[in-house]
């Protein structure tokens, strides 16, 4: 999602890429899946953007006419361009033959952020690309196409792509008002290794010579030679470095999570590919100082191996980290208040004394509008192997259910117009998450943990659920029949969890009221004193022992309990 520029800490020039706007994206290859499916995750986070599931249905047509052009951030009309005469159908940001697209912003350069009479916006990229291609590099191809013929209208992006059977990462930014269109350089994610990024370009030095690899505009660096942001060797070329420097922020607030999703899912060792195709290894930790924003030279590798195969729990468990076990662990310092609590409200940065001092931004967040963890399951029929698995609001507090990209409709829950951010809908899942989350906010470490379960439950049932629809469908000769099947059995699964996310509310604010932990025995019954619905046994667990700590430095002259005289 758009970050919006703010010019806070003018002076130290810390801010530029750590907008309180931000998302976060994985790219996993079907060599380093337990399944054999290529996988993205994306979490759309925005203070301002409400959590519904897209759906358009595919079209042919003799005569197509134009399609009108909306900017996604802000619904502002951009344009028009032709519509092309055979779309395909797409549920959220996958499409019916396993094309997947996400993005985040990075800004970059500020002065090529505004083209005059540019109709592309980001967000128009992305699914007019996947209402007309089946492959990453169609969509990367028709991307450039579309900047180039009708200019960009957005700020640095960088674009996460998936298909049957390749994974793509692409940086590009506009050109502003000194040329039309775009530069950009892709790269193709190495089989068996995964990437990330988070509202940083990430793309630095690329092979000009592998067409299978890597794909870039053909003035991508006469361009930024022409503008003064490289004078260099062609070979010594950075995307990343060229047009977004790196600053505090885009590091701290950024890179960051790119880091945090690798130690995850790497088990603290990064395995990569130097120069030569040599593999190396390294610890984790050899990065921080650069996650941490302290030291530029430390920059970590765009690719590594994970430790192990991954599966759909394992990256919506990074989606869901708040830098647990870090040194910028969110729950074990004071601003976690005395409940653990893993979130800071904005602004991103503080003063206290003559210092300035920052908000921590992990990848689970508090504005998160949606989020998903989609599959190209090209080892199955397209009608079939197009899957993703889709959310609303804070990753950590919400559940995952899967959608089939087949499907002929949307469950209530998720559909588009089912509330918005200034109309409340009680069969909304995005306000009923928010009501959990916001209730968890208020007591972390007693809430959370209980709602986390059910979502992992909840899941791993899911899990079994899609291997059985997988095989029912697969039985099905007729497609119609196929797509109805799968229709029905991922909207009914949706309504289900969206009626347990319901008692799950309630059952909240019976166990956790005012501070209080209800007691419950081995069948789910409260424990009661015996002379009716009374609850005994009742905890009241108060405060961490560094919130007490720190309560006591600065008011315990007042609160200390002392004997009197």
């Amino acid at each position: 999602m758009r970050k919006y520029s703010i010019a806070i800490l003018s002076a130290l020039a810390l801010m530029m890429g750590a907008r309180s706007e931000a998302c976060t994206n994985v790219l996993v290859t079907k060599g380093a899946s337990t399944d054999g499916s290529n996988m993205i995750s994306y979490a759309a986070d925005s203070h301002q953007l409400f959590g519904e599931l897209y759906f358009k249905a595919g079209h042919n047509l003799k005569n197509p006419g134009m399609r009108s052009i909306y900017n996604w951030d802000t619904n502002a009309y951009m344009g028009q361009i032709p519509e092309a005469s055979q779309t395909f159908q797409r549920v959220g940001n996958i499409n019916v033959h396993q094309l997947v697209i996400g993005e985040t912003t990075y800004g970059g350069r500020e002065e090529l952020w505004e083209q005059d009479g540019a109709i592309m916006d980001y967000g128009s990229l992305i699914y007019v690309a996947l209402e007309r291609c089946k492959t990453a590099r169609e969509a990367i191809g028709l991307i450039y196409e579309l900047c180039s013929q009708y200019g960009y209208a957005s700020e640095g992006e960088s674009f996460s792509l998936a298909d049957k059977d390749e994974v793509w990462v692409m940086d590009l930014i506009g050109k502003g008002n000194y040329g039309k269109g775009i530069v950009y350089v892709a790269r193709r994610v190495p089989d068996g290794y995964i990437c990330s990024h988070a509202n940083q370009a990430r793309i630095t030095t690329f092979p000009m010579d592998k067409p299978q690899e890597c794909m870039y505009s053909p003035d991508v660096i006469s361009f930024a030679r022409e503008r003064g942001y490289f004078s260099g060797d062609d070979k010594d070329f950075s995307f990343a470095d060229a047009y977004a420097p790196l600053d505090f922020g885009a590091m701290r607030g950024c890179e960051a999570r790119a880091w945090s999703a690798f130690n995850i899912l790497c088990d603290g060792v990064f395995t990569y590919m130097d120069e030569t195709g040599a593999e190396l290894s390294r610890p984790a930790m050899d990065f921080i100082e650069y996650a941490m924003g302290h030291d530029r030279s430390k920059r970590f590798p765009l690719f590594v191996k994970p430790s192990r195969k991954l599966s759909i729990e394992d990256v919506a468990r990074v989606m869901r980290d708040h830098y647990e076990g870090t040194p910028m662990d969110m729950t074990t310092d004071i601003g976690a208040g005395g409940n653990a609590l893993p979130y800071r409200w904005r602004p991103m940065t503080f003063k206290s004394g003559d210092n300035t001092y920052y908000n921590e931004r992990a990848i689970a967040t508090q504005q998160t509008g949606f989020w998903f963890v989609a599959q190209s399951r090209g080892y199955l029929p397209d009608n079939i192997g197009a899957l993703i698995w889709f959310g609303c609001d804070d990753a950590a507090t919400s559940y995952l259910t899967p959608m089939y990209a087949c499907t002929s409709r949307i469950p209530l829950s998720f559909r588009e117009g089912n509330g918005d951010m200034l109309h409340y809908s009680a069969t909304s899942a995005f306000w009923m998450c928010n009501r959990i989350a916001n209730a968890c906010y208020r007591a972390y470490d007693m809430m959370a943990p209980t709602v986390q379960g059910m979502a992992r439950k909840w899941e791993n049932a899911c899990l079994q659920k899609v291997a059985a629809w997988d095989q029912a469908a697969l039985a099905m000769k007729n497609v119609k029949a196929r797509e109805k099947y799968l229709t029905d059995a991922c909207c009914s699964a949706a309504d289900e969890i969206f009626a347990q996310w319901a008692r799950l509310e309630e059952f909240l604010l019976v166990k956790y009221i005012d501070g209080n932990v209800k007691a419950q025995n081995e069948d789910g019954s409260w424990v009661t004193n015996g002379n009716g619905n009374i609850p005994d046994n009742i905890r009241q667990p108060g405060y961490s022992q560094k919130w007490k700590d720190a309560v006591a430095a600065d008011h315990g002259k007042t609160l200390i309990v002392v004997e009197p005289k």
